[in-house]
């Protein structure tokens, strides 16, 4: 196991991403590219956080790339990077991975775009961003069958794998489309969104390492080194946000990881935190409107949604949200690796 070279990767996605910040972050200030707060969020957020620089993902969307790049150039001086036998369909979900992510990134940056240019927290309509959504998965599932990887089968755990047949496009299709927006709905709190993925990504390079994707360790060195470089700045009090441009590229990447390794399940109990987000919100608006029509007039389950707001509001600091997610994440992500070491 050459561990240098995926130390390597993730070291030059931490210096490119942390480098950038010195000239995007002022660049954003001078384009006036400010994030605006809605007024139904916690009011110390509109106090201390409008007008901070957002679009920050651009930053380690170059350097995710860029390292990814180097890491793979170094497996194939090292010999390691196969073009026989399997080796193309796994240098396929590596790249097909990050052009899905670097696709939702841009749909991320045109939602940023209108936000800014109209200096409100409404960019794209929903169902105009689950359309681009759904036309870049379908994309990359193309990919996935031009390149001879057809398998439709989901493992889980101490059950063994099951053939969903054609179905699996369908239930991974809309996998997909909730992971991406349960990541988005990660972003919001500083540092919360980087902190959760960087310790996804480190596990998900582990687990990549145990069944030998090489490729996609790369991915994940690369993903988990630009989180960290990012945090740089975007850690308490944070300086740049990542906006959906970072958030959507992030929640491609998870995704990316998740299916490439056939560790869907994984993908889930890794990312716990981002399914319990985006949960939140949908318990929150399901009980509302329910009643509502039964009341007249809609109550709540929790203070606010997604449910790191409700933390926030009952007085837990941003520092502690980020600490306690990124450690449940991380916890995940152990249980998820003894679950691959007692699966070989």
């Amino acid at each position: 196991m050459d561990i240098w070279i995926y130390l390597i990767t993730a070291t030059t996605s931490v210096i490119f991403t942390g480098v950038l910040g010195f000239w995007l972050i002022p660049l954003l200030k001078r384009m006036k590219y400010g994030q605006t707060i809605i007024d139904i969020g916690p009011v110390w957020h509109k106090r201390n956080k409008e007008g901070i620089a957002t679009m920050g993902g651009i930053m380690f969307i170059i350097g995710i790339s860029l390292a990814f790049l180097i890491g793979m150039s170094l497996l194939w001086q090292k010999g390691i990077l196969s073009f026989s036998g399997v080796g193309p369909i796994n240098i396929q979900k590596a790249v097909s991975g990050l052009i899905m992510s670097l696709c939702f990134g841009f749909v991320g940056f045109i939602d940023d775009y209108i936000k800014v240019r109209k200096k409100q927290n409404e960019g794209l309509k929903p169902i105009q961003k689950i359309m681009l959504q759904v036309m870049i998965i379908a994309g990359y599932f193309t990919l996935k069958i031009l390149s001879g990887d057809t398998g439709t089968s989901i493992y889980f755990p101490f059950l063994g794998s099951l053939d969903f047949w054609y179905f699996y496009y369908v239930i991974m299709g809309l996998g997909i489309l909730y992971m991406i927006n349960a990541v988005n709905f990660t972003d919001g709190v500083d540092g919360l969104c980087g902190g959760v993925s960087l310790t996804y990504f480190a596990s998900f390079m582990i687990i990549c390492q145990l069944l030998k994707y090489n490729e996609l360790s790369i991915l994940a060195a690369a993903a988990a080194g630009g989180c960290l470089g990012f945090l740089f700045w975007n850690f308490n009090p944070a300086k740049v946000f990542m906006g959906d441009t970072g958030s959507m590229f992030l929640g491609g990447l998870v995704c990316a990881l998740g299916l490439g390794t056939n560790c869907e399940v994984l993908m889930v109990l890794t990312g716990i935190i981002y399914v319990w987000e985006a949960i939140s919100v949908l318990i929150q608006t399901t009980y509302f409107k329910i009643t509502k029509i039964i009341y007249g007039n809609g109550k709540r389950i929790f203070k606010m949604t997604p449910i790191h707001h409700s933390l926030e509001m009952s007085g837990w600091s941003e520092p502690k949200i980020v600490f306690l997610f990124a450690g449940i994440t991380a916890l995940g992500g152990v249980i998820s690796i003894v679950l691959i070491l007692y699966r070989l």
